[in-house]
């Protein structure tokens, strides 16, 4: 019975983990953009750099601790994560992460990635959080449930349900910030909404988080590199600014996204789509108790129709299956 529910404690406590490092990844963007600190590109360069130079650090020191281990002590050598060193040197190292990186992640992701991080950044400061938030994680229902039934993957209508309940939760959420963004703004934030749904989706096949995130990480770093040589000139840093966008990209984009990755083997497309809209109600929390901000009924009613819609669609799927393997026994 234990390793019966093993693997479904594990996937509830990484998905918790990973939407508690999302909403710190959007408190960190708040502080950062929203006080102008930091201007988008500044905030995007160094998140995603940051995030490739921490992840690629684990991995060494990871690939540290298993030198001198052997085949037959039952490790996957192709396994970025674990893969001995041929020799202690620094170089051998470093030769061995990047042989290594090279079999991980793909470019289609890291695209993703650097198309989600950039849009998102230059869209945050066109618009206000709520309407940036309801276009953001609208536009990443629609495609992760577009694509899931393009899939084949159909719907109960008990996931339906969930879904309907768990989006309009949000939308009350947000309702009282929602103002009528930009043209271009409204474009860059479907974008990122886009393109981090298709990098979720990507995820859902990945052996070795770890090694994928941190390959998609390091192919991020050539595309940033053009994206600061182009916005060179409207570069805008601050002290406090530099060091938001490091914890944002080195603990909650690069630790956070790693984590994401293993919670979704155990997570279907619509799940974990409609999990994400916890993020605003998480980072409301987190502004009650670290802020003092104050528990409005609106929160709370709010979080309750997210977490019930949540609810339906996560055992919406197994209640009906199983109700209908009964009738046909």
């Amino acid at each position: 019975m234990a390793n019966t529910y093993s693997p479904i404690l594990k996937t509830i406590l990484l998905t918790a983990l990973a939407l508690i490092a999302f909403a710190a990844n959007s408190i960190l963007c708040r502080l950062a953009l929203g006080t102008e600190a930091i201007d988008a590109s500044g905030f995007t360069v160094i998140r995603l750099a940051t995030g490739a130079v921490v992840l690629l650090l684990i991995v060494g020191i990871q690939m540290q601790r298993t030198q001198g281990t052997t085949s037959d002590s039952g490790i996957n050598h192709n396994d970025v994560t674990t893969q001995p060193i041929a020799g202690s040197n620094d170089g051998g190292t470093r030769s061995v992460v990047r042989a290594s990186l090279m079999k991980k992640g793909s470019w289609f992701a890291a695209v993703m990635l650097f198309t989600y991080a950039a849009t998102f950044s230059f869209a945050y400061v066109s618009m206000d959080t709520g309407t940036g938030a309801l276009i953001l994680f609208g536009a990443v229902q629609l495609t992760m449930i577009a694509v899931s039934l393009i899939r084949g993957n159909r719907l109960y209508w008990l996931e339906w349900l969930g879904v309907i309940l768990a989006f309009g939760g949000f939308v009350y959420l947000v309702l009282p910030g929602l103002g009528t963004p930009s043209l271009i703004g409204f474009i860059l934030m479907s974008l990122s909404g886009v393109a981090w749904g298709f990098y979720t989706l990507r995820g859902q096949g990945s052996e070795d988080p770890l090694g994928d995130t941190t390959s998609n990480f390091a192919r991020t770093v050539p595309m940033a590199i053009v994206l600061f040589v182009l916005m060179l000139s409207q570069l805008q840093l601050t002290a406090q600014g530099v060091l938001l966008a490091m914890l944002s990209g080195g603990i909650a984009s690069g630790v956070g996204y790693t984590i994401w990755y293993s919670a979704l083997r155990g997570l279907s497309s619509t799940q974990a789509a409609v999990l994400q809209l916890l993020v605003p109600v998480i980072a409301a929390v987190g502004g009650v108790i670290f802020m003092q901000e104050a528990i409005t009924s609106r929160l709370l009613l709010s979080g309750v129709m997210i977490l019930g819609g949540i609810l339906l669609v996560v055992l919406g799927r197994y209640y009906l299956s199983q109700c209908r393997m009964n009738q046909n026994t």
